[in-house]
């Protein structure tokens, strides 16, 4: 377990998890904000996805009253992203996270005001970032109240920068300091 916050914890994915992603990331009502819903995930979608992958992401579950509700990575920035996004002091140490609740009951019930939270402070005082960073669509209005209320400004728009159902979506790169 990496950390828990009252009811929420949020732990490291498990290969046994991989059923559990591929419900949520087909479920339309998610992919709608996530992956898409033109670009649903089956189990071996799901495999090459979030398990096959050789990377600097943490990828984990988010569990609510010891219930699994979602999904959460987080990663250090590197050099090429820091770039793109702008920032020139590469000593700085940046983390960029996504997320999603899968179970839309969770959802509107203020647990991912608690998730951001607690990861921001977890990533703060166990990662030593100085700065986490986001790029949600600027259509989510939803998630980036929840950010704001976390603490996250808007910075930079990013025109174009995501496709998402076909269509290059802009995105905010949000940070919080």
């Amino acid at each position: 377990m990496l950390f828990q916050s009252g009811s929420l914890a949020v732990r490291t994915l498990e290969q046994m998890d991989n059923a559990l992603l591929a419900k949520w990331l087909s479920d339309p009502t998610v992919l709608e904000f996530y992956a898409g819903r033109d670009d649903p995930h089956d189990l071996n979608k799901v495999n090459a996805a979030f398990y096959a992958q050789e990377d600097d992401e943490v990828r984990c579950i988010i569990e609510y009253d010891a219930k699994a509700i979602g999904y959460i990575q987080f990663y250090p920035l590197d050099d090429e992203s820091k770039r793109e996004y702008g920032y020139k002091d590469k000593d700085e140490n940046i983390y960029g996270m996504d997320q999603f609740i899968g179970e839309v009951d969770y959802w509107n019930r203020g647990i991912g005001t608690l998730l951001v939270t607690s990861m921001v402070n977890y990533l703060t005082a166990d990662k030593q970032a100085d700065m986490v960073v986001m790029d949600p669509q600027t259509r989510n209005a939803r998630a980036i109240r929840c950010y704001e209320k976390c603490g996250f400004r808007k910075v930079k728009l990013l025109p174009q920068s995501e496709l998402h159902e076909g269509k290059y979506q802009d995105c905010w790169l949000i940070e919080y300091r």
